[in-house]
């Protein structure tokens, strides 16, 4: 989430994939998502306008939020936000759209319907997943498309949701779901387990029940552990694709040996001399305070 004040970081990430671009011809970053849902809706979407303008040449993809999703995550707090702001209107959505598809087509909207950062028990919060079909019905009458979902649309705080709301979700348009809080979970529920299955092995360097001289490096190693959270992680991502109709819908394909080219760049080539000297009279300039 990367908020108003953290802007100076955004500009940072497309210097890189500026400069990643005019070697390579393609961008560090495939994406960025920008979370301005705190400011209001025109400088909200000002700002996003200036930056897919640098972003779309690069054919870089920008993620935006309009309307506050609730709870709390990377240093944004919504806990106590008026509910009704939880829900974005189909004219924002369509603001967004009107402002940014002149630029280009690469960009989605996480419109908030209800969603909460967390997780929290059934029926504490109000998922309404059904709205996203006006905000499609309204884009499409004013733009007279013959899509019946002309926007890509994203779902923030995905985390918990029953199989039905992602399915409505999914079905009105929406392309990527978050699930930070679920994956998160999962990561150290890998861990735990693994915790709990070898505790005796866990409870110093040497000893265990095999013997007072065992040695433990086998479990206490980190490559150990966080494999297991990692494939904990794993398995819920899987799940996640179940529930969102991803699964099965490529099918995979090897190539083969040497069909595919590793690098598909030339570098910039340097000059070995010319940059040793440029680096020490750098490094002599700082030394000196020039």
């Amino acid at each position: 989430h990367c908020a108003k004040k953290l802007l100076p970081w955004f500009d940072g990430m497309l210097e890189a994939d500026e400069t990643y671009f005019a070697q390579y011809g393609e961008p560090l970053f495939s994406s960025h998502m920008l979370d301005l849902s705190e400011e209001p809706d025109e400088e909200n979407i000002a700002i996003c306008v200036e930056y897919f303008k640098k972003m779309a040449p690069m054919k870089i993809w920008l993620e935006m939020e309009i309307g506050i999703t609730g709870g709390e995550e990377d240093g944004v707090n919504n806990e106590d936000v008026d509910p009704e702001k939880l829900y974005t209107s189909p004219e924002q959505v369509y603001s967004v759209y009107e402002a940014l598809s002149p630029i280009g087509n690469m960009f989605s909207i996480a419109a908030a319907f209800g969603n909460v950062h967390g997780v929290y028990k059934p029926g504490n919060v109000t998922l309404q997943p059904e709205r996203l079909l006006n905000h499609q019905a309204y884009t499409k009458e004013q733009i007279s498309s013959s899509e019946d979902k002309p926007i890509f649309l994203v779902m923030h705080g995905g985390s918990g949701s029953t199989e039905d709301e992602i399915a409505t979700a999914v079905s009105a348009g929406v392309v990527k779901m978050n699930v930070d809080t679920d994956t998160q979970w999962s990561y150290w529920d890998g861990t735990r387990k693994f915790v709990a299955d070898n505790h005796d092995y866990l409870q110093g360097q040497i000893g265990n029940p095999k013997g007072p001289d065992a040695p433990n490096k086998k479990f206490y190693d980190p490559r150990v552990w966080i494999r297991k959270a990692e494939e904990s992680m794993i398995e819920r991502c899987g799940v996640s694709m179940e529930k969102l109709g991803s699964k099965g819908t490529f099918e995979p394909k090897k190539p083969e040996s040497g069909s595919t080219p590793v690098y598909n760049f030339k570098p910039i080539a340097h000059n070995p001399i010319k940059d040793a000297v440029e680096g020490v009279s750098k490094f002599v300039a700082g030394a000196l305070g020039k």
